[in-house]
């Protein structure tokens, strides 16, 4: 394939995403570390109880350990693709294909939790739709950019 950008431009466009996309990842990675830290003044803030906090925890912790690595896995290949692309490396493809798939399995995985009452909302049922889609997303467009020579 001819490399389109042989001149070394990059679009503007390619730039935007991939900040976005560490600044997106980046969040995940903050809440993760909260989570697995068990920070209860940030859990609350989240849950908006304590004790939803807690049952929260105690939901996380009756996880068998593959749901709990797929979990970590999904986020960090997340960042780690985010950090490849901003380098313009075509790594990005692979770490955001192996992002998507631990997610899909994490999510499916979640879905047959009962959540607790208090956590039992719309939004928290959206939210891993709209992560996955930002996942399936970045895997695209980073393929896209490989396939344009825009990743090395």
């Amino acid at each position: 394939m001819v490399d389109a950008n042989a001149g070394g431009k990059v679009p503007l466009s390619f730039w935007v995403i991939a900040v976005l996309g560490l600044v997106w990842n980046s969040f995940g990675a903050f809440d993760y570390l909260k989570t697995r830290m068990r920070d209860m003044e940030y859990l609350t803030s989240v849950t908006g109880s304590e004790s939803l906090a807690g049952e929260m925890l105690a939901m996380i912790d009756a996880m068998p350990l593959w749901a709990q690595a797929l979990w970590g896995l999904g986020v960090w290949s997340s960042v780690l693709g985010s950090i490849l692309m901003l380098i313009r490396s075509r790594h990005a493809v692979s770490a955001f294909l192996l992002s998507l798939v631990t997610a899909a399995l994490s999510f499916a995985y979640q879905a047959t939790l009962t959540m607790p009452a208090g956590l039992d909302t719309m939004a928290m049922k959206i939210m891993p739709f709209f992560i996955f889609g930002i996942i399936a997303f970045l895997w695209w467009y980073c393929r896209r950019c490989a396939q344009q020579g825009l990743l090395r």
